[in-house]
C-alpha cells in the first residue's frame, strides 16, 4: 500500500515564481514559499519541496521525490532515468523554449564550432556541452562556470550559456556560433512512483490542471449577439478550427454567439465583429481551458 502523499519538487530560482504562479491559476493555494524550502500547499495529499532546477532529475530518479519540475537541458545534463509526464511552455520570461547556445566575443575570427579546436570553454551545462564537441570530433576544455558565463567570453575561447531572448548576449558584446539544446520545461516522475496507482493519478491530475491554466493564460473568452442574417458572415470570419456556441435570444431575430480565442486573434477580430454586424460584444479572461 503506498504512503498517500506525493513528494513534490519545485524548481528554486529563476523558475520558482513562475511555477507557483501558475499553480495559483490552476486553482492551488500555496504559501510560506519565501521563508521555507517546504512551502504549503492546500492538498493534504501533497508535499512540496523546493530544489535547483539543476538537481531535480537527480533526486526524482533516485526517488527522493516522486516528481517534480525542471528543464530539459537538466534531464540531459545529469542524464537522468526518470519518466517524462508532459512538457510545460513556461518560462521565467516568455513562453518561448530557452536555448543553451555556443557565443564567442563578436570581435573573435571563430565562425563555427571546429575554429574551436584546442580551445577552452566555459559552461555550466558540462556533460551536454562535451557531448556537442564530441559528436564534431572537436577537441576541447570544458570548464564548469560558477556564474557570469557571459564575462568570461573574452577571458577563454567560448562559453555555452543560456538565453532565451538573446538579449544579455548582444548586451556583452557576444554573437551566437551554434544552438546546443532547446529547452522547455518538464513534469518529470520517478519510475516507480509512476507505477503506483495513487501517485500516478495525483500526477496526472496536477498535469492536467497545470496545462489548462497554461493553455488559458493565452486566450480569451468572446461572446457577441448576432442577427440571424448576419450569422453565416459572422461565422466566416471566426477561426475555421473553432466551433462556437450558438444559443437562441428571447428577440428571435437575434442569437447569442460565444467563442475562445487567441488573444492575438481577438484584437483583430473584433473590428471585423463589428463591421460584420456583431453587437454586445465582450471578452472576459479565462482560468482553465481543457481539450
Amino acid at each position: 500500500m503506498s504512503e498517500k502523499v506525493l513528494k513534490l519538487g519545485i524548481p528554486k530560482g529563476s523558475l520558482q515564481n513562475a511555477t507557483f504562479d501558475l499553480f495559483e491559476r490552476a486553482g492551488f493555494n500555496v504559501s510560506g514559499f519565501e521563508r521555507s524550502y517546504f512551502p504549503r500547499i492546500d492538498d493534504a495529499e501533497i508535499q512540496l519541496i523546493l530544489l535547483r532546477a539543476q538537481e531535480m532529475s537527480r533526486y526524482v530518479e533516485d526517488g527522493v521525490l516522486d516528481a517534480g519540475f525542471t528543464g530539459y537541458d537538466w534531464i540531459c545534463e545529469n542524464n537522468s532515468d526518470v519518466h517524462e509526464v508532459c512538457e510545460l511552455q513556461y518560462s521565467k520570461a516568455t513562453s518561448r523554449p530557452a536555448r543553451w547556445v555556443l557565443a564567442v566575443p563578436n570581435e573573435s575570427s571563430v565562425q563555427k564550432a571546429e575554429d574551436l579546436e584546442g580551445g577552452i570553454i566555459a559552461t555550466e551545462l558540462v556533460n551536454a556541452t562535451r557531448r556537442y564537441f564530441e559528436e564534431k570530433k572537436v577537441n576541447v576544455k570544458v570548464e564548469f562556470s560558477w556564474g557570469a558565463t557571459e564575462v568570461k567570453a573574452r577571458l577563454v575561447d567560448g562559453i555555452v550559456e543560456l538565453t532565451e531572448t538573446g538579449s544579455s548576449l548582444k548586451a556583452n558584446n557576444l554573437k551566437i556560433i551554434d544552438t546546443l539544446l532547446t529547452s522547455t520545461t518538464r513534469f518529470i516522475a520517478n519510475q516507480s512512483a509512476w507505477a503506483d496507482d495513487f501517485k500516478k493519478k495525483k500526477i496526472e491530475s496536477i498535469a492536467i490542471l497545470l496545462n489548462a491554466a497554461i493553455d488559458a493564460k493565452t486566450r480569451v473568452g468572446l461572446k457577441m449577439n448576432v442577427k440571424q442574417g448576419d450569422l453565416p458572415a459572422i461565422l466566416d470570419l471566426l477561426p475555421a478550427e473553432k466551433s462556437p456556441t450558438v444559443s437562441p435570444l428571447a428577440d428571435s431575430e437575434y442569437v447569442a454567439l460565444e467563442i475562445i480565442v487567441e488573444e492575438k486573434v481577438e484584437r483583430e477580430l473584433i473590428p471585423q465583429l463589428k463591421r460584420a454586424g456583431a453587437s454586445g460584444i465582450f471578452t472576459y479572461p479565462l482560468n482553465k481551458v481543457i481539450h
